[in-house]
């Protein structure tokens, strides 16, 4: 079974990326985190286009929010495909150090 990780933010905008398309964390400063996904526009697997979500996050928690991302991920073996990362409309967050989320996408 696919897994899935979905995103939806304050504007109502939702995400949602192929676990397998997910190629890291990238902490840009102590309040964001930006996870990185090998862009859907492209069917590539060497393209060098890449899809960021940034999360905000309670200060100096990046390595605990990761964590819980992956605990969250890696929990789902035989559940629920679609794993909530971050979804401001509904509060909902896969770790309590995420406060917000913001997308950009390649296109």
């Amino acid at each position: 079974m696919n897994k899935y990780l979905y995103f939806q933010d304050g504007n109502n905008d939702a995400y949602c990326f192929p676990v397998e398309r997910f190629i890291g964390f990238v902490h840009d400063s102590n309040l964001t985190l930006k996870m990185r996904f090998i862009s859907g526009v492209t069917n590539s697997p060497t393209a060098t286009e890449v899809d960021l979500v940034t999360l905000t996050l309670a200060e100096n928690k990046e390595k605990d929010a990761i964590q819980d991302i992956v605990a969250k991920i890696n929990a789902h073996p035989n559940g629920d495909p679609v794993i909530t990362i971050a979804d401001n409309v509904n509060q909902v967050y896969a770790s309590a150090h995420i406060t917000d989320v913001a997308g950009s996408l390649d296109s």
